[in-house]
């Protein structure tokens, strides 16, 4: 190589250098990643919509957008419980999970499919398996945008690292379900009816490449869009039951606007 060619050689050399410490680094590492989910709708009941968990460390921001759920009972928005489930296969059951013949998949049969919860995403107070029913904590109405950022259990971490996490939206229009199912009572809880707890959208938490949800939340707890374009932050308020097939469930709610 003569002397001009070398002269060349050492700037492109360094350009190739800057290249490969300017390259963006990977969204995953080992104390941060994220994963996202796309639910689908289980149970007939219409409801799909998409979930994100950004993780630093132990702790996550977790954002779901739901849409096409139940929107009202007494009144008030429905609510929903909702779960990142962890430790089984880290799917969503099909048809063929109902083992009972009722026509509808709850969540007991859907256990060895998801597993048990890790974390419930409630608005506000107590995230742990706990909190599974806390009605009054949880986001309600047909559609709603959730944020909040929380402390994850040893297990949820493990199973948001090894993929099988899973997160599953529960409540069903009891319009939407059998006859058979629609009459029965909760296999969560004998005081509320099989509406309030069956899964109505499950989705497989995968690892990803994205930054953020496509479309933005609340800072913290829910965002859901009013039946007149409007947006409202809502909030279910005060524990009891619903009534739906002849069982009685007493709901009262708060809202923020």
């Amino acid at each position: 190589m003569n002397k001009k060619m070398r002269l060349l050689a050492v700037p492109t050399l360094a350009l190739g250098a800057l290249a490969l410490s300017t390259a963006p680094a990977m969204a995953h590492g080992e104390d941060s990643w994220s994963s996202q989910a796309t639910l689908n709708t289980m149970n007939n009941s219409g409801t799909t919509g998409q979930a994100m968990v950004e993780v630093h460390g132990m702790e996550a921001k977790v954002t779901v957008n739901v849409s096409g759920a139940a929107e009202t009972f007494m009144d008030g928005p429905f609510p929903h419980a909702q779960h990142i489930h962890i430790a089984a296969q880290g799917v969503c059951p099909g048809p063929d999970a109902d083992t009972d013949g009722d026509g509808v998949v709850n969540t007991t049969e859907g256990h060895p499919f998801y597993g048990h919860i890790g974390n419930s995403l409630t608005t506000e107070g107590d995230t742990s398996a706990d909190s599974a029913l806390a009605v009054e904590r949880f986001p309600g109405g047909s559609a709603y945008t959730y944020e909040r950022t929380f402390e994850l259990t040893p297990e949820t971490a493990a199973s948001l690292k090894d993929g099988s996490a899973v997160v599953v939206v529960h409540g069903v229009d009891p319009t939407l379900m059998p006859a058979a199912a629609s009459e029965k009572m909760s296999d969560l809880d004998p005081s509320l009816p099989a509406a309030a707890t069956l899964p109505a959208a499950c989705g497989t938490l995968a690892g990803s490449q994205m930054d953020a949800m496509p479309e933005g939340g609340a800072d913290t707890g829910v965002e859901a869009a009013a039946s007149n374009g409007n947006t409202a932050g809502i909030a279910v308020a005060g524990a009891g039951v619903l009534a739906m097939g002849g069982a009685a469930m007493v709901l009262r709610r708060r809202a923020n606007a």
